[in-house]
């Protein structure tokens, strides 16, 4: 047994100019000002979009996300009908040693109950399997906290939605501990767009 932490990756690392300068084209066919497109004017016409909530110019780049969680939050994530998701599959991957995503803000005592439930399912899953059970019925007994690993795919509408949502003081620690980390990393390549999600 392996325990291991969340982690969010971004796999389309589009720069943030280029961003711009399609989302302000796309933009000024709604109100046909693209003769007012100039070298430097994307950053500003995108901020004004944002902040009057023209969330559909938005919708024009999509990013892609490489990330480790838990069983228990992906079955949150793919509540987002609007993403697109590939996803480690227990049916067919047979595992030996299992990896799960140790639980934010368990209490010490809590936690050290937590690591001996995973262990007992780890050991429960491998007999099954020295049994010849097969990995799509031997997979019954993985808890929640069995780690995942999934491609998740958004426009930036829906990146801003979700974060709304699942960075709330209202969301699953879990879950909120994730989308802080996809959070950063938005704000840190692309501000202009979510600086103020």
């Amino acid at each position: 047994m392996r325990v291991v932490q969340q982690s969010a990756e971004l796999l389309t690392p589009i720069k943030e100019g280029e961003m711009l300068e399609l989302l302000e084209k796309a933009g000024r066919v709604c109100y046909k000002s693209e003769s007012r497109i100039y070298n430097g004017s994307a950053p500003v016409f995108v901020q004004n979009i944002v902040k009057n909530n023209h969330q559909s110019v938005l919708e024009h780049i999509s990013l892609s996300f490489r990330l480790i969680t838990d069983r228990g939050v992906s079955h949150e994530l793919v509540r987002h009908r609007l993403a697109s998701y590939s996803q480690e599959s227990t049916r067919y991957v047979r595992y030996g040693d299992i990896e799960f995503v140790e639980p934010i803000g368990m209490p010490p005592n809590a936690l050290s109950l937590w690591a001996d439930a995973m262990e007992e399912a780890e050991s429960s899953y491998l007999q099954m399997l020295a049994e010849r059970i097969s990995p799509e019925q031997a997979r019954s007994v993985l808890p929640n906290s069995t780690k995942t690993e999934l491609i998740m795919t958004a426009n930036l509408r829906e990146w801003k939605h979700i974060l709304y949502l699942r960075t709330s003081i209202a969301a699953h620690p879990q879950m909120r501990d994730l989308a802080d980390k996809i959070k950063r990393i938005l704000e840190f390549n692309y501000p202009t767009i979510f600086k103020e999600v």
